[in-house]
């Protein structure tokens, strides 16, 4: 039996605070940039590199979702972030996790080490097999590994056994091919990364405006009057989005932030690739920083829409009744709902300063172009779903749907993860797409609704299901209740993972493990001397391509479409009428595939190049024909509760700057003054006093659900301007005390933003 550590390493390091800067990015971020450059890939292949990212047909960021501007519009020095380039930093290294590399270290040695330092061992380079038992991993050449795999699943009693688990950054070409194998073999488990991010913004959109996805684009944002950004921290998890920002503050738009954390990207800009980045004192974003208590948006915007109906007279037309009625259903519900609610308790409740509140009024009373964004910070709850149709409610309200420079914004955060579900990712088969399937593929998909995520884990959990694959992405991190997870993992008979770097999912694994090595979104993709792309969907729904430009890390990666396709040609064999070893090698053939299957994707292959296209999407233009009285939905929701005792808090987890999702570049927060740790909690100067504790005090936190206590060990106290009785600690190391069983209604996305928390003073003697 292998000794495994789930959890990160909670070994402290040497930590300090400083002052937080006063502005985001400029020549602070500059140098970030190059120092993670230089020590991962090398200045000068570091630079060439970054020249090439988000430009037309060549790389795509493997970092988030936000999209690029148009064809000709794009700096000639490179679209990218300073995470953006740390992205390419960590998937270019020269760092190789070699087969000797797992000669020298056992997978127990290995599960000691921080997320951090599994980061930095480099690229994996060759298959890798962890035999039942065994304690390393040891090479094993392709094809046993795919005969492996075929084997566990052909054994299986109930296709329904297996779980295909898919990760934002794959394209949509790998996407599609792992779907429909998954389909064809005879189950809808396929889990992905947006349900446990935002799933609850694609159930909302869709019973409100029929489209799971974003209304805007882009260009929208210099056209808006008014930019809303709700839980959400763009300077850290999307700075291309502050140029965006910037854009519109130059063309006389305002900004509202809605946030629990004083975040410095919603505050000050200095945009790096400008003058006044580097000697002025950059741009101004926010006019009015709303400090909402945590998951108490929903009092907040009705409060704001309460107050701006009462305004509303025949003088002053505040609200777009005029789209309110030819638009809209289901708005006397909700008005008689918002009527009932008094005004100074939703504002009390929401945690607002009145003055502030007051402040907000005055920018949306004449606002008729507004733009609502929004990430984890409104999703991660159990009224998730809510959250979203109260944002929507607003927009509808002021009739800011359908038209130039106005609607919604769901920020997604994995490069492809709006990608994924468009091509097919999802727990379930529509009849629309069953149909589809049968007419291009000739196999009849499986009826029954599959495993969303938190659901593969409880499955795995009581062994009922028992092969694991992961299309990329580091599950057990991700993840909800960090133990109850690494114990759902370890009950199977075999966890696959095709990967580019080696993480904690590779560790705590079933009796047999297997890690399949794969090219990277940065290599050289190539068939017989002829380089390959694959293609993504950005947040904004734009198709494009994505095209590498590195030398792989190692002759014995193979691409994501050829691994799948692979799988599914060992595992179905005869009993498949698709060309699987053809399709994986042939990435037109695919999109050929795909556009027969999606209507969407019509003439895809013609449609791709150049610039790349955009889906349809039937609430940018104000079509609300696909909902059941073609009219968009006012909806009424309840007032979130939250029972919090004296001696309680209410946590969310966040990013650190040096971070994304669960890829830790590095040990630093610069933007919140954290430097060389990451075991932190910020806290309320108030609560630090009552609880009689100081600055860097280590404290343990607990959480308590349905009788289970989860402990998250040895966090250092740092004072910070956050509402009393919430704290912020990062993920993972804050995933441990989500519970399995707590999730957002409709969408099942784990509670991470709103984790009701006990703390105490961490016992230096069990050190």
């Amino acid at each position: 039996m292998r000794n495994i550590n789930p959890l990160t390493s909670n070994k402290l390091y040497n930590i300090k605070l400083k002052k937080p800067p006063s502005s985001a990015a400029g020549i602070s971020s500059i140098k970030s940039t190059l120092t993670h450059i230089s020590k991962e890939m090398g200045t000068i292949r570091g630079l060439k590199t970054l020249s090439k990212l988000n430009q037309v047909d060549q790389i795509d960021c493997p970092g988030c979702a936000w999209p690029d501007p148009e064809k000709g519009k794009r700096s000639k020095l490179g679209e990218y972030c300073e995470n953006g380039a740390k992205a390419i930093a960590e998937e270019g290294t020269i760092k190789k996790a070699s087969p000797d590399f797992f000669k020298k270290y056992s997978v127990e040695e290995l599960s000691n080490w921080s997320d951090y330092s599994l980061g930095k061992t480099g690229r994996l380079t060759h298959p890798m097999l962890l035999d039942n038992k065994k304690k390393h991993y040891k090479k094993i050449k392709w094809k046993k590994a795919f005969k492996l795999i075929a084997n566990n699943l052909n054994n299986l009693k109930d296709p329904n056994e297996s779980i295909f688990y898919t990760s934002g950054r794959s394209s949509n070409e790998a996407a599609f091919l792992y779907g429909v194998f998954a389909r064809e073999f005879g189950t809808n488990n396929l889990p992905d990364c947006s349900n446990m991010c935002h799933e609850s913004s694609g159930i909302a959109l869709t019973e409100t405006l029929g489209i799971g996805k974003g209304s805007v684009t882009l260009d929208d944002f210099p056209k808006a009057d008014l930019v809303m950004v709700i839980g959400q921290n763009p300077g850290t998890n999307h700075p291309r989005m502050l140029s965006s920002l910037e854009k519109l503050k130059k063309n006389g738009g305002k900004i509202i932030s809605i946030n629990p954390l004083e975040e410095v990207g919603l505050k000050r800009f200095k945009n790096p690739q400008k003058i006044n980045g580097y000697f002025g004192s950059g741009t101004e974003l926010s006019d009015v920083y709303l400090k909402v208590k945590i998951n108490q948006d929903i009092p907040l915007l009705k409060a704001i829409m309460k107050t701006l109906i009462n305004r509303n007279n025949a003088n002053n037309k505040i609200i777009d009744e005029k789209f309110i009625r030819e638009k809209t259903s289901g708005f006397n519900k909700f008005y008689n709902n918002i009527q009932k609610l008094n005004l100074e308790d939703l504002i009390s409740i929401s945690g607002v300063k009145v003055s502030e509140f007051n402040k907000a009024i005055k920018i949306l009373e004449p606002a008729k172009k507004i733009i609502i964004c929004w990430a984890m910070g409104l999703t991660q709850h159990k009224n998730g779903v809510d959250n979203i149709k109260e944002c929507v409610n607003l927009l509808l309200l002021k009739g800011s749907i359908g038209k130039k420079g106005a609607g919604t914004c769901p920020v997604r955060g994995h490069s492809n993860v709006q990608g994924d579900r468009s091509v097919g990712i999802i727990h379930k088969t529509s009849p629309e797409l069953s149909n589809a399937l049968k007419e291009t593929f000739h196999f009849d998909s499986p009826k029954s609704e599959g495993y969303d995520t938190v659901h593969s884990i409880k499955a795995m959990y009581d062994r009922k299901a028992k092969i694991f694959i992961s299309l990329g992405g580091n599950f057990l991190s991700a993840a909800s209740d960090t133990l109850y997870t690494a114990k759902a993992l370890q009950n199977c008979d075999l966890t696959v993972s095709i990967s580019t770097k080696l993480n904690r999912t590779h560790l705590v694994t079933g009796k047999k493990a297997l890690i399949l090595p794969t090219i990277g979104r940065t290599e050289i993709d190539k068939f017989k001397g002829k380089n390959r792309f694959v293609s993504v969907e950005n947040s904004m729904g734009r198709v494009h391509i994505s095209k590498g430009t590195l030398l792989p890390a190692s002759k014995k990666l193979m691409s994501e479409p050829e691994i799948i396709s692979k799988i599914a040609h060992h595992t179905l064999k005869n009993n498949s009428k698709i060309k699987w070893l053809k399709l994986g090698v042939n990435y037109n053939l695919i999109r050929e595939k795909i556009s027969k299957v999606f209507n969407d994707f019509k003439n895809y292959n013609e449609k791709v190049k150049d610039s790349g296209f955009y889906l349809p999407n039937n609430s940018r233009k104000g079509d609300f024909s696909k909902l059941n009285k073609k009219r968009a939905k006012f909806s009424v929701c309840k007032v979130p509760l939250h029972v919090i005792k004296d001696d309680e808090f209410l946590l969310m987890s966040i990013r650190s700057h040096d971070q994304f999702n669960t890829t830790i570049y590095g040990l630093n927060d610069r933007y919140r003054g954290i430097y060389n740790e990451r075991r932190v909690v910020f806290m309320n100067k108030k609560d630090i006093k009552k609880f009689n504790l100081n600055s860097l005090d280590l404290i343990d936190i607990e959480s308590l659900y349905n009788g289970k206590k989860r402990v998250a060990e040895k966090f250092h106290v740092v004072p910070y301007n956050i509402p009393s009785q919430n704290l912020a600690c990062y993920f993972p190391e804050a995933n441990v005390l989500v519970p399995i069983n707590e999730f957002a209604f409709k969408s099942q996305t784990p509670i991470s933003k709103s984790i009701r928390v006990k703390i105490k003073k961490h016992d230096l003697s069990q050190n």
